[in-house]
């Protein structure tokens, strides 16, 4: 019997982080430098209407870190240079109780 393991509320920052990377129109990477040192970030497009963009956004490492601890995004393939690694983050579905019993009652009628 597997059970769904209750993550903490998100603050307001976390919140609008993780709703960046949920969006699969916005990639998002974190580099791990040689150092140790993580950046999380993506890149905003130019927006033709407002002229604004076209610059590299960082996110905030210790929310970012928070989201990667409790589970809620993870990191795909390393991509290794000699100075740093980069991974692409995306969000990861998180299962409440309510899923939890809809996969136990699936598991029963199987």
């Amino acid at each position: 019997m597997s059970s769904a393991r209750p993550c903490p509320p998100l603050g307001p920052v976390a919140t609008a982080v993780l709703q960046i990377v949920a969006d699969r129109r916005t990639p998002v990477f974190a580099t791990v430098h040689t150092s140790g040192r993580r950046r999380y970030g993506y890149w905003r497009p130019l927006d033709s209407r407002t002229g604004r963009g076209g610059c590299y956004v960082a996110l905030p490492t210790p929310e970012c870190d928070e989201l990667y601890a409790t589970g809620r995004i993870e990191l795909g393939e390393p991509v290794t240079d000699p100075s740093r690694t980069t991974y692409r983050v995306r969000a990861t579905e998180i299962p409440t109780a309510a899923s939890a019993r809809a996969a136990q009652r699936w598991a029963h009628a199987a």
